[in-house]
């Protein structure tokens, strides 16, 4: 008997699952309009769910205890849980018109939480497969992304752009998905046969609604009131200078955007010549970026990331996802990946004493190639 049965008392009707990423480069670019570089990685949340005959909405996750929670349709309140999530998507599907009533669903997730890996938008976009699915809603993937940057934004109260949602929605396998994200448009970008890319886990938990995050993008809200553009977006290398004349820490935030827009395009154009160790300098210098520019690096990622420059086989390592703690990503050669991780990950369990790793399973290595 599944879960579902056990739960419910019944069998799902529609299941359906998407993708948590890993931002290659393009790192708080996406809410000021720029570039970004994300691709899936092979870990899902999968909702099963069943339409009901009534108002009720019961929700059970197997990742927060499997406790069914439940709510009624119309009454969505923020609660400042996982359960947000859940009461985003049909608050703004309503606000939307679409007719829905109540259902069972039951989630289940292997996208680490808290990770930088994109576990609320794989969560966001797997729930909104599953209710297209079972209500027949027409909507596009692009429409999907869309409405789980609305959840996060106007129901969470994450003020996250749209890369997690539209990767999570438009990713494929074995592909980086460059994505503009003012203009709204995306390529599909392979990845080289000799690249890996490692990400490991640092165990320091973040939250996007947490104030920290909010308060880089109002940051980068006041630069562009006092540079008179809407977007940061509007600004190139050249406007570096007058960037300098902002008072601190706005410069520097300005600083990374700008900056790290320019290695977003440099970083496609690498991938598609096959240039490895361009790529991997670029990752180095977007690392840079955010720890000083941005700062939202932690002690626990640095000590990651001094680790990965210790072992030569790690051609770039850089801080991925919103930060403040969370993963990084490591550029290597095919078929090294999974050694190198496992060498920086056991260094890491013996020297990080004071992170909180149940089980050590966070740490363990994910290597994401062209086969992924």
């Amino acid at each position: 008997m599944s879960r579902f049965e056990k739960i419910f008392g019944t069998i799902p009707s529609v299941e359906a699952a998407a993708p948590g990423r890993v931002n290659l480069i393009g790192e708080h670019t996406d809410y000021n309009g720029g570039f970004v570089l994300p691709m899936p990685i092979p870990r899902t949340c999968r909702v099963q769910l069943r339409i009901r005959g009534d108002d009720r909405v019961r929700v059970s996750s197997a990742n927060q205890g499997g406790d069914m929670r439940e709510y009624r349709l119309g009454s969505e309140k923020p609660l400042g849980d996982w359960l947000d999530y859940i009461q985003g998507c049909t608050a703004l599907l309503s606000r939307q018109g679409q007719s829905l009533t109540g259902f069972d669903a039951f989630i289940a997730s292997d996208v680490p939480l808290g990770g930088g890996l994109s576990s609320s938008a794989a969560l966001d976009v797997a729930l909104l497969r599953a209710l297209r699915a079972a209500f027949r809603l027409p909507l596009s993937d692009l429409d999907l992304a869309r409405l789980g940057q609305r959840i996060e934004n106007e129901f969470v109260g994450a003020r996250v752009g749209i890369m997690d949602p539209l990767v999570a929605s438009l990713g494929r396998p074995g592909f980086a998905l460059f994505v503009d994200t003012r203009e709204l448009t995306w390529r599909q970008i392979p990845i080289p046969e000799q690249a890996e890319f490692v990400i490991l886990d640092s165990g320091v938990r973040h939250r996007h609604s947490a104030g920290d995050y909010n308060t880089r993008r109002s940051e980068c809200e006041q630069a562009c009131r006092d540079l008179g553009v809407s977007q940061l977006r509007e600004l190139g290398r050249e406007d570096l200078s007058r960037i300098e004349s902002l008072p601190d820490p706005l410069r520097r935030r300005a600083r990374h955007v700008v900056t790290e827009n320019d290695r977003v395009l440099q970083a496609v154009s690498a991938l598609e010549a096959g240039d490895l160790h361009r790529l991997g300098r670029l990752f180095d210098e977007s690392h840079a970026s955010q720890r000083d520019d941005y700062e939202v690096s932690v002690p626990e990622i640095e000590t990651l990331i001094a680790l990965a420059h210790d072992e030569p086989g790690v051609i770039g390592r850089r801080l991925t996802g919103g930060g403040f703690g969370g993963s990084i990503v490591l550029l290597t050669i095919a078929g090294r990946g999974q050694e190198l991780g496992q060498r920086i990950a056991e260094a890491y369990s013996r020297r990080a004493k004071g992170v909180s790793l149940p089980a050590r399973t966070q740490i363990t290595p994910l290597v994401v190639g062209r086969s992924a």
